[in-house]
């Protein structure tokens, strides 16, 4: 450490401060002690630092029980992962099932809740817990306590812009495939839904589904809205992957997309170009908004924001051929 000091010609606790990121230190000699330790081979021991600062040095990921299965909570986690390496900071996934009624803390010196889900057993006791909280949307109204920060979306908006693309088609029976008010997310795609369909006079069909439904619950609830509702001419997916599924029941069923019914999805998969057609869908931007979500319990945790603080974070709706033109065939 005296030689790193010497070589960025500072002292030893400003040198000390610009390694572990504590202190008031300038950019420019945080820079210059950075190039002195990385030019004399000097390894930061972090687990010295975090005990001496009475931190772990670990941040944690609360994530709902369909991640294993969900590209979107892939890239989301690697979005955190990735930030949180630049930062030095290790990464942990607590189970939700676990984070009720633990008998011992959990070793994190913040955690990023996803998609905090409504009724979750686990969030009232992690909200509760006085660990710093970043959620990656709002809480939902049935759980408890403020955390410390947002990462949110306007899903809502994305929704009407996501209509205007439907309205390419010309298509008059909509379907909105969703777990109502599981989430905030679902629960402003429904708002966003029932406004633009009032905007057109259009009849707003609900398809309820759960937020964590996996494929067979899916086309369960697929062939359940085209037998209840057989005008149906265009289905908007809300849970990941779904459209998927959705494409596929309905070529099972005699139903061509793009001809006399079409799909789009609120959530982008990596696959949805590749269909045929290709399915318009929201871009929620996963990784980005993972690191979004790291950056800011990083920030807090080291003091540089306030706690409260809520951040919007732009997602973006991608056209493509699903509703390129209008429909051809009626029913």
């Amino acid at each position: 450490m005296i030689d790193v000091a010497r070589r960025a010609g500072v002292g030893k606790t400003t040198a000390s401060d610009a390694l572990s990121g504590g202190g008031r230190v300038s950019s420019a000699t945080r820079e210059a002690v950075l190039t002195a330790a990385a030019e004399l081979g000097y390894s930061v021991n972090t687990a010295a630092r975090h005990l001496r600062g009475g931190a772990i040095g670990t941040i944690g990921i609360v994530l709902p029980e369909v991640v294993s299965r969900s590209s979107y909570y892939t890239a989301f986690t690697f979005g955190i992962v990735t930030s949180a390496a630049a930062h030095d900071i290790d990464v942990t996934i607590v189970s939700p099932s676990a984070s009720s009624g633990r008998s011992r803390p959990i070793r994190a010196d913040g955690l990023i809740i996803g998609d905090p889900v409504s009724g979750d057993p686990g969030l009232p006791s992690l909200m509760a817990s006085g660990i710093p909280i970043v959620t990656q949307e709002h809480l939902p109204d049935d759980i408890e306590g403020v955390p410390d920060g947002v990462i949110w979306s306007s899903h809502e908006a994305a929704m009407l812009r996501l209509l205007d693309e439907i309205d390419v088609t010309r298509a008059q029976h909509p379907a909105l495939l969703v777990a109502p008010d599981a989430t905030d997310w679902s629960r402003q795609l429904v708002s966003g839904y029932r406004r633009g369909c009032a905007a057109r006079g259009l009849d707003p069909v609900i398809a309820p589904i759960s937020f964590e439904a996996p494929w067979h619950a899916v086309r369960e609830s697929t062939e359940r809205l085209l037998q209840t509702n057989p005008d149906t001419d265009v289905i908007i997916c809300g849970p990941d992957s779904s459209a998927i599924e959705v494409v596929a029941v309905l070529g099972r069923l005699g139903r061509t997309v793009g001809e006399d019914i079409t799909v789009v999805s609120c959530v982008d998969h990596p696959s949805l170009p590749f269909l045929t057609p290709s399915i318009t869908s929201i871009d929620l931007r996963p990784r980005d908004s993972g690191v979004a979500c790291a950056e800011l319990l990083i920030d807090l945790l080291d003091g540089r924001v306030a706690s409260g603080t809520d951040v919007e974070f732009p997602i973006t709706v991608v056209a493509r051929e699903s509703t390129s033109q209008a429909l051809r065939v009626r029913r």
